[in-house]
């Protein structure tokens, strides 16, 4: 066992113990936050120090020493390391943020009680979800995490956050069953739901059976990502929530389901069955979520579109089945988080100042507010992907990566991450020239006037009722969403607020590490090159997790009584009077003896049941 095992369950179980005694201590609020701001400072480090450890390998522990595959696993490898440690720095700074903001408030002595427990819970079930070993572990982590998001997504309990928060909660139900249904089927296929195991396993089954398999668990991380066709749900829901859990949710919730498909592509199901299928995705993913963006007048908006839109990048490496494709996507997946974050926080910022979100309404934030406007243009320019940023070099990579493979589904990707990327340019500089650069007069304060104006007369040339129709559709827009965000904010953020300096140097500090990432891409680099070469080639995962006995470095196989496990194989012999029939195969017990007290170390070929 390597002499960090230990630390692997620290990011899960100390979060979770510190959110239950910030619920008991929910009257003191300062000892809430002091105990969040501690929880999560110490798993920060150690997720840091974990994703150091894991460059030289996979570290594995078997929890309670149940030896794999029977107990829960828990697994750091370069790829779970980069995106816990990257996740871990973002989780902190939105609870810095998240304190900034309620000492701002007039009232800072009366926090919502629940916010930083539930916070607490949320970042325990993200790093579960990145640790776990095995599929129904991650399906708890997952849960652990969404019933988190279903109280912070409703915090205030305004009418818009209400039925935006029933919709996320319907989805995300509908999302979980078809997980756990895929679960159960993998389990009665193959006996086992380790995830070493099930790359082992999965090729011997009925190829029909693998496919349906394949196909149900990719429907089911697809929702959790929110690609298209399955990604309806977030823009109506993310835009609802305050700033930080909206921040929060950008660069994590979507990020899991990300990390779920690599596995599911990568691990259990290699090969590119499904390449196809995730070119259409990537491709449409990438195009119809920036198409979405262009078309919004609120800045929460127009963020929820773009998150979708590159989503579709990361797809997009994940359909080249490549080494270098992977690479990109393990990069990029770290910069989104990062920037996705950083862009939510500023529109916090923005709509605490100003009271509102929607592009129309502001004005001059280049003079008011110049620290913001710095901390946009970076963040900004770096979604789009202008040199030498973070974005430059995952797309980039992506770009070099269709290239190698050079086939035309490659070329046709890499077409449309051109295309989106100058979409997404032209986003931003709308957003910097709406909200920072346009005057009080430019900016159309008579939204309704604009909406109620008369249709011009027939002889008007092509040009002129088409720039009318188009500043009557806009017009009608905004206010839709004026009116959508207004129902989601509570009396005291329709009125504004004052942002303290804390939560501007919060922001601040997550762009300057949106920064020092693109300075240290090198090593980086190399980082997630290895972690692309560990999970194509799959056997140092699976040797570190299973070992070479099958069983990892549990010690759930020494001396005990136990009964014997009945084969998983429906056909075979039934148990019977402590004997078993002579063709049938004695399973090593958790207590290692067989039957009559003899010790055994035959093994079954379904020893991964649970």
């Amino acid at each position: 066992m390597n002499s960090l095992a230990w630390m692997l369950p620290v990011p899960v179980l100390l979060p979770l113990l510190s959110a239950g005694l910030a619920l008991v201590l929910g009257r003191r609020s300062k000892t809430q936050q002091l105990i969040a701001l501690f929880a999560l400072s110490t798993t920060t480090v150690v997720s840091i120090v974990l994703a150091l450890a894991a460059n030289s390998g996979p570290i594995v522990l078997d929890v309670g020493s149940w030896a794999a595959p029977i107990g829960i696993t828990l697994v750091v490898d370069r790829l779970s390391g980069f995106l816990l440690a990257i996740s871990q720095v973002v989780t902190l700074g939105v609870l810095v943020y998240s304190l900034a903001q309620n000492l701002a408030d007039d009232e800072p002595g009366a926090p919502i009680a629940v916010y930083f427990p539930t916070f607490l819970i949320l970042s325990a079930g993200v790093s579960n979800a990145f640790l776990t070993g095995d599929l129904f572990n991650l399906y708890v982590g997952v849960e652990i995490l969404l019933a988190a998001s279903f109280v912070l997504i409703t915090l205030g309990a305004t009418r818009g956050r209400v039925r935006a928060g029933s919709v996320y909660v319907v989805v995300s139900l509908l999302s979980s069953t078809i997980f756990l249904a895929g679960i159960a089927l993998t389990y009665a296929a193959t006996g086992t739901v380790n995830m070493a195991q099930l790359s082992e396993r999965l090729p011997t089954i009925d190829p029909g059976v693998a496919l349906m398999i394949h196909v149900i668990l990719f429907v089911a991380f697809g929702i959790k990502a929110a690609i298209i066709p399955l990604q309806a749900w977030l823009p109506d829901s993310y835009p609802t929530a305050p700033a930080p859990v909206t921040a929060v949710f950008a660069g994590l919730m979507t990020k899991v389901g990300v990390y779920a498909l690599i596995r599911l592509e990568v691990l259990l199901f290699p090969g590119g069955a499904l390449t196809g299928v995730l070119t259409v995705v990537g491709l449409a993913t990438m195009v119809l979520g920036i198409l979405g963006a262009v078309a919004q007048d609120d800045i929460k908006r127009l963020l929820s579109f773009t998150l979708v839109s590159h989503i579709g990048f990361m797809v997009w490496g994940l359909a080249l089945v490549s080494r270098a494709g992977l690479a990109a996507v393990i990069y990029y997946a770290a910069h989104h988080i990062l920037v996705q974050t950083s862009l939510f926080l500023i529109a916090g910022l923005i709509e605490r100042r100003t009271g509102t979100t929607s592009l129309s309404r502001l004005s001059g934030l280049a003079r008011t507010a110049p620290a913001i406007s710095v901390m946009f243009l970076v963040a900004g320019l770096n979604l789009v992907g202008i040199p030498p940023l973070t974005g430059f070099v995952g797309k980039l990579g992506l770009a070099e990566a269709s290239a190698q493979v050079g086939t035309v589904s490659a070329w046709i990707l890499l077409g449309g991450g051109i295309v989106t990327s100058f979409l997404t340019l032209y986003v931003i500089v709308k957003w910097w020239n709406m909200a920072f650069w346009q005057t009080a007069t430019d900016s159309p304060e008579a939204l309704k006037d604009f909406a109620a104006v008369a249709p011009v007369e027939d002889g008007a040339s092509w040009v002129v009722r088409r720039t009318a129709r188009v500043e009557r559709n806009l017009a009608t827009t905004a206010l839709r969403s004026e009116r959508a965000a207004r129902a989601s904010r509570t009396e005291a953020e329709r009125g504004g607020g004052r942002t303290s300096v804390l939560m501007t140097a919060t922001v601040g500090a997550l762009v300057v590490a949106q920064v020092v990432m693109a300075g240290l891409s090198g090593p980086i680099w190399t980082y997630v090159s290895a972690a692309a070469d560990d999970l194509m080639e799959r056997t140092p995962y699976i040797e570190a997790v299973l070992g070479s006995n099958g069983r990892g470095s549990g010690i759930s196989d020494e001396s005990g009584t136990a009964p014997v496990a009945p084969s998983p194989n429906p056909s075979a012999s039934p148990l019977v009077s402590g004997s078993l029939a002579p063709s049938t195969t004695v399973t090593p017990t958790l207590g290692g003896t067989a039957p009559g007290g003899s010790s055994s170390s035959s093994t079954s070929t379904g020893g991964g049941e649970r």
